[in-house]
């Protein structure tokens, strides 16, 4: 009998293990969608200024040796 009960002292313990790790992948999970969030929303908010950096960036590299551009921005 003592053989059967520390076997079921074994699968419980396996099983609460098992029960604490799926809960800290579901905590993974959380905090990478936070971070998507957040990154998403750094993009929407910055992406005009830097579409707007880069394109004054472009426009003022000159396409020739001989020509030369103003930077402006």
């Amino acid at each position: 009998m003592p053989a059967v009960m520390q076997w079921i002292k074994q699968r419980f313990a396996a099983l609460s293990a098992r029960a604490e790790a799926g809960a800290a992948a579901v905590e993974y999970g959380l905090l990478v969608a936070l971070i998507a969030i957040a990154i998403i929303g750094a993009v929407f908010l910055l992406g005009q200024n830097v579409k707007k950096t880069f394109t004054c960036v472009a426009n003022s590299v000159p396409t020739t040796t001989a020509s030369t551009a103003s930077p402006t921005c």
